[in-house]
């Protein structure tokens, strides 16, 4: 029961110091609204896109911290059951017939075979796309009005913001 406890305080610790996508938002926005445009992409490199506004602002789209993160399987090792060199089961089945009377079967099913000791699969290998993307909202003068993470994944460790590892932002 104590290393139960401990673990979740442990896991807690670990989680508090995780920065949230919402949590990002607010220290990116703190940080770059009314900032000159060009000083983020100077920072971080050019937007993918540009949308220019009728009041002579722009919307800009960027977008970074593309990584692969490659995902093992996990296994799980046989259990003595799944070892048996034979294995019984049983089956009982109760059946009513047309004038309602009940009829019981039991059956009991035994196989033979070569136990079977290699690791089973319980999620195959994979890959994740990791990256963060940003809107930035530019006045006439290309100085940022607002800025927002508008496409977030989790980050490479065990942060739960792509956006806050690559932004910088502290936890």
């Amino acid at each position: 029961m104590k290393i139960r406890i401990l673990f979740a305080a442990a896991l807690t610790a670990v989680l508090s110091g995780c920065t949230t996508t919402e949590e990002a938002n607010t220290a990116i926005q703190s940080r770059w609204t009314g900032q000159p445009a060009d000083a983020f992409f100077t920072r971080y490199g050019p937007p993918v896109s540009r949308f220019p506004l009728n009041n002579g602002g722009a919307v800009y789209t960027w977008r970074g911290g593309e990584k692969t993160n490659y995902i093992p399987a996990q296994y799980a090792q046989p259990t003595d059951d799944d070892d048996a060199f034979a294995k019984s089961v049983t089956r009982t089945t109760t059946r009513r017939d047309e004038d309602g009377d009940r009829t019981t079967t039991t059956t009991t099913k035994t196989s033979f075979g070569i136990a079977d000791t290699s690791p089973r699969v319980i999620s195959p290998a994979r890959t994740e796309e990791l990256f963060c993307e940003v809107q930035i909202s530019t006045g006439p003068d290309d100085r940022i009005v607002s800025i927002r993470a508008s496409n977030d994944t989790t980050g490479a460790g065990l942060s739960l913001s792509r956006c806050a590892e690559v932004l910088e932002v502290a936890s």
